[in-house]
């Protein structure tokens, strides 16, 4: 008999993104280990991007439960549609150019809407799952976040009915980047914290994607504390040839704040230096992009050579990536970042294209890209190092060898990493 287990996530298809795949995947492959999975997700959610070819991948006969939600963003969208939108989709700008609505928008997400903007979804939620949850004899749930206010879901399921509960963070709480852009009382942080502490201390375990988010995790909590990454999946798309130009390409955000001036300008000096980079190079950048990030690519002469495509769907980013010749890899240059791994490194590692990497220095990323011999990882003080290995790649380009042989990919495959996660809802 298989082991009922209730998941609760705010990101579901159609919604896109690297938050909606981590579940998605997780679904796809907990029935092959003795467990039956049963989403719940809601009814009327505010993505910020869609994807629809996410919905192909909903695997047949799972049960979907959907509640309706009341979030924020629709009246803040009556004042500022273009603003909320970009806000919600974690596109902030520099507190130097946010416009007074910018402001007041910050500062009410942010003190007003603690732990963030679905908090209103926690108390329908716990009443519709209390009851289903005994009538249904679900053994364990699992909330993931962000947003974190679905822990509190959990927190409350727990004491109310003591079900077993997983916590799972694809994304630390109070020590994330964009806490600091929020406009947070004092009371509001010591809100944060203090609710952070009972999700913590609460729950039967914890489940993070990084060893930083462990050892953060591990001072503030005695309970176990499990790291399981994301990872890569097995796709069908295919390419007839890698590009003719020598591309660098980003998939994902480039937010303000993920604005790698040291490439810019190393990018800039080989322009100038080398006619036959100059001639060839192209900047690809694929997602939403910060105009400040835009504004300093600009500003280093980059304005020729840069493509920005926006968002797409994931299939067509799965292509873009393996017909680039680089792919690109960026995070703020921060100690809040080091534990960020992007969803997006894991199907990077199996593109055969290579990484360059730039992020704070003895970052995790940085010891998957190198142990797997995918690419190369710099900090933002290494630009001599950086600039000898974009000449590396580009002559291995131009001589046809530019290529990876990957090694130990495996433990990273959603299967691998979906068999981890089975053994912790199934231990007793």
């Amino acid at each position: 008999m298989s082991c009922k287990t209730l998941i609760i996530t705010y990101y579901w298809p159609p919604a896109g993104g690297p938050g909606v795949q981590r579940w998605l995947k997780f679904v796809k492959y907990l029935p092959e280990f003795g467990i039956e999975p049963i989403v719940y997700c809601p009814e009327n959610p505010n993505y910020p991007i869609l994807d629809q070819s996410l919905v192909n991948e909903i695997p047949k006969n799972i049960t979907i439960l959907k509640q309706p939600i009341n979030e924020p963003y629709g009246l803040a969208s009556v004042f500022s549609k273009g603003k909320s939108k970009k806000i919600s989709s974690g596109v902030i700008p520099k507190a130097k150019k946010q416009s007074l609505t910018e402001k007041a928008m910050l500062y009410v997400r942010g003190n007003f809407f603690i732990p963030d903007a679905r908090k209103n979804w926690i108390k329908p939620s716990v009443e519709f799952l209390s009851n289903y949850i005994k009538e249904h004899q679900i053994e364990t749930v699992i909330t993931t976040g962000p947003p974190h206010s679905l822990h509190l879901i959990g927190l409350q399921l727990k004491a109310r009915i003591g079900v077993k509960w997983l916590a799972d963070f694809r994304d630390p709480w109070t020590t994330i980047g964009y806490h600091k852009d929020l406009k947070l009382t004092a009371a509001s942080k010591a809100k944060h914290i203090d609710l952070e502490q009972k999700v913590l201390n609460a729950a039967d375990e914890i489940i993070v994607t990084s060893n930083h988010t462990k050892n953060e995790f591990q001072t503030k909590t005695k309970q176990p504390i499990s790291v399981i990454t994301n990872g890569y999946d097995a796709h069908s798309v295919r390419i007839e040839a890698k590009d003719e130009k020598f591309t660098l390409s980003h998939i994902g955000s480039l937010l303000s704040e993920r604005n790698p001036l040291v490439l810019w300008e190393t990018l800039s000096e080989l322009i100038k230096e080398n006619s036959a980079f100059s001639e060839a190079f192209s900047l690809q950048l694929i997602g939403v992009v910060s105009d400040d990030v835009i504004e300093s690519i600009h500003q280093k002469g980059l304005k020729n050579h840069v493509n920005i495509v926006g968002y797409v769907s994931h299939d067509e980013a799965l292509r873009f990536q393996m017909k680039s010749q680089l792919l690109l890899l960026i995070e703020i240059d921060s100690e809040d970042t080091k534990a960020i791994i992007a969803g997006k490194v894991f199907e990077y590692l199996i593109s055969e294209t290579p990484i360059l990497a730039i992020g704070p220095k003895d970052a995790d990323v940085a010891q998957i890209i190198t142990s797997t011999n995918t690419g190369s990882y710099f900090n933002y003080q290494q630009k001599a190092e950086l600039k000898v290995q974009l000449l590396n790649y580009f002559d291995a380009y131009q001589n046809n060898t530019l290529k990876v042989n990957a090694i130990g990919l495996q433990p990273y495959s959603r299967k691998a990493l979906t068999q981890k996660l089975s053994a912790i809802i199934l231990k007793g």
